[in-house]
């Protein structure tokens, strides 16, 4: 070491007399409000947000739930219970998410292509990948 510094680097460190040692807790909270990175932790939480990409139908399973919507269309009246998965857009990022939904159907609407349920829930048909409910004979209707 160099003798620049010999004569004081055995002294003790100075402390006030007039005010409280401040602990190191209190001294980092003091420069929090500078932090470099502020919005960091939430833009690392939202890029670690998993989504699902949108999978296409098949030929067969586009088939079976139009004849399932068909179906439902002829016994709405009935307002049948049904278990809906359909695919909710990510608002944030691409992709999504399937999500299963459970309720009474109260209309059809074709123009729109919403199926609207009692609670108010409003599903575009062309997101549905699924369809079930003990309505449907056998599971498969002709």
């Amino acid at each position: 070491m160099s003798d620049k510094y010999s004569d004081m680097i055995h002294l003790p460190h100075k402390q006030s007399t007039t005010r409280k040692h401040m602990s190191v807790y209190d001294r980092a909270a003091q420069f929090a409000p500078f932090a470099a990175l502020t919005g960091y932790d939430s833009a690392i939480n939202e890029t670690g947000r998993l989504t699902e990409e949108r999978r296409q139908l098949s030929e067969t399973d586009a088939e079976l739930l139009n004849m399932r919507f068909n179906y439902l269309a002829e016994h709405i009246d009935e307002q049948p219970e049904i278990t809906v998965t359909y695919f909710l857009p990510d608002e944030r990022k691409a992709g999504g998410a399937y999500i299963e939904h459970t309720g009474c159907v109260k209309r059809i609407e074709d123009y729109e292509r919403l199926l609207i349920f009692t609670d108010g829930k409003e599903i575009f048909m062309d997101d549905i990948r699924q369809i079930e409910s003990t309505i449907f004979p056998d599971g498969d209707i002709d």
